[in-house]
């Protein structure tokens, strides 16, 4: 069965940690990119066209993927394609989903003949089995599927979309941009249809400014009772990066090595670019304690409860505890860290002293001197 898949690589900003990347190269882990998670659950669900959406600053995500060979696909036409703004329209103007879509309707229509797509939003990320969800779809005979995660919505987070069940699995409500009690179901922003019901709601809807799709073509749909959904929930891990906050926190949680194994080795695995280095360092003095570490890094210090990219340089009697430290950053001598995401390329100086908290982590941005 032929289908293609739709990642959205900007839709969601992260302040100083997205302005110069899009949202899907945004590092995580301490060796992988958001886009890493889609690319792989599409690759294993057997999804040979993949077409990537980004509207600016995507030459990191492109560098990132390459050929694409380590998820087997190919960077060719009816492969593994970018559809950004300059190769697919006369404008970059952006109002969302359904217009991006919009913009890109020439390679929809004339690539090859898919029957169903699946599309996906960079900022949530989960090892998901998108086999299982095509066939509930197939199976559920509904325009759309939109795939749900219980426990998300918790009266505190605004969710894009959330959806409540009644005792039989029916939809009682929708909501966009809606802070909503814990009975309700989060989307995680993955939608399943046939190809021929998208283009032909994308058609309808830019002729009305309609361009949404959580609000437009979901909910605004379901409540003219113009569209029938069916409700795939996932039961596994899946973590929202809606906020700085968020992504620092979900940084942290790969320390947990359920999350890890479930995120990582759950239905499958998760596939990267590969980029060899030599193993970390661990000098006589460091002491490292329930962090991960990539390879490359020299540790000299301590490092507590942390995450660290390749070739991270931790100085003598240097103390990191609960932090984030991103590629080829150097942590001077003495220096002092506490809650903080450092972005690429940063270089703390001997003695400095950074402490944000759990709730508001302090970054600092590529290339900063501190």
């Amino acid at each position: 069965m032929n289908v293609m898949g739709i990642i959205f690589a900007n839709d969601a900003t992260l302040g100083g940690l997205t302005d110069k990347r899009t949202m899907a190269s945004l590092p995580y882990g301490g060796r992988y990119r958001l886009v890493d998670f889609h690319l792989s659950n599409m690759s294993a669900a057997g999804i040979r066209h993949v077409g990537i959406i980004t509207r600016h600053n995507y030459q990191s995500l492109m560098n990132h993927i390459g050929s694409g060979e380590e998820w087997g696909l190919e960077l060719e036409e009816g492969g593994l394609e970018f559809l950004t703004p300059y190769a697919t329209s006369t404008t970059d103007q952006y109002h969302g989903k359904l217009s991006a879509i919009y913009e890109a309707m020439d390679v929809m229509e004339f690539g090859p003949e898919d029957e169903y797509v699946i599309t996906c939003d960079s900022a949530i990320i989960s090892n998901i089995d998108l086999q299982k969800v095509l066939e509930s779809h197939i199976a559920s005979g509904k325009d759309v599927t939109v795939v749900t995660k219980a426990g998300i919505a918790n009266g505190k987070k605004q969710l894009d979309l959330a959806l409540k069940l009644d005792a039989k699995g029916n939809i009682v409500d929708i909501a966009v941009d809606y802070i909503a009690p814990a009975d309700y179901l989060a989307s995680m922003d993955i939608f399943v249809m046939s190809k021929q019901y998208l283009l032909r709601t994308v058609r309808e809807f830019n002729a009305r400014n309609k361009f949404h799709m959580d609000r437009d073509l979901v909910m605004g749909q379901w409540v003219n009772d113009d569209i029938t959904l069916n409700v795939y929930q996932f039961d596994g891990t899946a973590l929202y990066n809606e906020s700085l906050n968020e992504y620092y926190t979900n940084s942290l949680a790969l320390i947990d090595a359920d999350i890890r194994h479930d995120l990582f080795t759950g239905n499958h695995s998760v596939f990267t670019r590969v980029r060899d280095r030599v193993p970390s360092y661990y000098g006589e003095g460091c002491q490292v304690k329930n962090s991960i570490l990539a390879d490359g890094c020299m540790l000299e210090g301590t490092v507590e409860n942390s995450v660290l990219f390749r070739q991270v340089t931790i100085g003598k009697d240097a103390q990191v505890r609960n932090c984030v430290i991103m590629n080829d950053t150097v942590v001077g001598e003495g220096a002092l860290l506490e809650c903080v995401i450092l972005d690429k390329d940063v270089v703390v100086r001997p003695g400095a002293k950074l402490c944000g908290t759990p709730s508001h982590p302090l970054m600092v941005k590529r290339g900063d001197l501190v």
